[in-house]
């Protein structure tokens, strides 16, 4: 196994479940603790979104960390990483269509991109 993608593949979830952590810790807990959103429905959606963007980042980042860890020859399989560019092309499609801020945007398209590179590399 390449060092190289070795250190791309855990760099992918590494980075998908600090990302996760930071969104939710910026875009929920923050603006949750400075009261900066009154509250009604279009609060209530907004940190809904947020906390399940973040979340699933976080718990997809966790389980590919996981796996690549406990088991190393998954790191070689095709499949991870082209599942993982699928679920960052709907982060990507939920980014660019519901979130207003370019933060969320950039995030996944770098994901994306770590991808490819990891494709590239094994």
């Amino acid at each position: 196994m390449d060092r190289l993608h070795v250190f791309l593949v855990r760099a992918v979830f590494g980075w998908m479940a600090l990302s996760g952590a930071l969104h939710f810790l910026a875009d929920v807990a923050s603006q949750y603790i400075r009261r900066i959103r009154v509250p009604g429905p279009e609060t209530t959606l907004y940190y809904g979104l947020h906390t399940a963007y973040a979340w699933g980042h976080i718990a997809f980042g966790a389980l590919g960390l996981y796996l690549v860890t406990r088991a190393t020859p998954v790191m070689d399989e095709r499949r991870l990483l082209l599942m993982s560019g699928v679920v960052a092309l709907g982060w990507l499609a939920i980014a660019m269509g519901f979130m207003e801020y370019w933060q969320p945007k950039a995030n996944a398209v770098v994901l994306c991109a770590m991808i490819v590179a990891a494709l590239l590399t094994r």
